[in-house]
C-alpha cells in the first residue's frame, strides 16, 4: 500500500505544471464608450505591441455592423519582426502583413478565359 501512495505522489509531482517565465505588461490602456465604440492598447515586456479600435457602422441594413481596425507587432521565434494590420467588418476579417502567405498568380491562359467569360453574352441553356 505504501508503494502505491509513493508512486501516486511521484506521478503528481511529475505531472505538475513547470514554472514559466512571467512576461510583464509594460503599458495598457482601454476605453469603452456609451455608444459602443471602444479602443485598447497594450505592450508587453517581450516586445508585443497591440492596438485596436472598434465602432458600430451604419451599412444600410436593419442593424449596424461592427467595424474593427487594429494592428499588432512582435518578433517571431526565428527573430523576424512581424507586423500585422487588420480590418474586420461586414466583409469579414481582412488581415495584412508581409508574413502572410499569398496565392500564386493566375496563369495567363486561365486569366484570359476568365476575362472572356466575364464579358461574353449569356448563352441559352440547353434542356436535357
Amino acid at each position: 500500500m505504501k508503494s502505491i501512495v509513493f508512486f501516486a505522489l511521484v506521478a503528481v509531482a511529475v505531472a505538475a505544471p513547470q514554472a514559466q517565465d512571467v512576461i510583464p505588461i509594460v503599458s495598457q490602456s482601454s476605453e469603452i464608450n456609451p455608444d459602443g465604440s471602444y479602443q485598447y492598447a497594450f505592450q508587453t515586456g517581450n516586445g508585443i505591441n497591440t492596438q485596436e479600435k472598434g465602432a458600430l457602422k451604419n451599412i444600410g441594413a436593419e442593424e449596424p455592423a461592427l467595424q474593427v481596425e487594429g494592428q499588432s507587432s512582435w518578433t517571431s521565434e526565428d527573430g523576424q519582426p512581424i507586423q500585422l494590420t487588420y480590418i474586420a467588418n461586414e466583409n469579414g476579417f481582412q488581415p495584412q502583413g508581409a508574413h502572410l502567405p499569398t496565392p500564386p498568380p493566375i496563369p495567363a491562359a486561365i486569366q484570359r478565359s476568365l476575362d472572356f467569360l466575364a464579358t461574353a453574352p449569356p448563352q441559352p441553356q440547353q434542356r436535357r
